[in-house]
């Protein structure tokens, strides 16, 4: 029996991901490390295929108390939501960490 889940990026997560490249790459003009960031993203995101509980439960900010998940990779944070039924990983947004959102 196959105990993976599948991961899916809603809409709002790859935006959060094209703003976090651009103004790396492209306003602080450090290409280099913004590939490496989304790097770092990929594997702690495909990582909740096998793992999808890894992530703490989310108890403050937004998303709070609501059965949702974070992630934390470097100074952002990744939330998800786990549906069991499905066995899919839903990740809803990344955001800088400092933002308190």
């Amino acid at each position: 029996m196959e105990n993976k889940y599948s991961v899916k990026l809603l809409p709002r997560a790859y935006c959060d991901l094209d703003g976090i490249y651009e103004y790396i790459a492209e306003t602080l003009r450090e290409a280099g490390i913004a590939a490496k960031l989304i790097d770092s993203f990929e594997e702690a995101i495909l990582s909740l295929e096998s793992m999808p509980r890894r992530g703490a439960l989310r108890k403050t900010g937004a998303y709070a108390n609501k059965g949702y998940r974070q992630l934390f990779v470097g100074h952002f944070t990744v939330v998800y939501r786990v549906a069991e039924a499905k066995k899919r990983v839903l990740v809803v947004t990344i955001r800088y960490s400092k933002s308190q959102f």
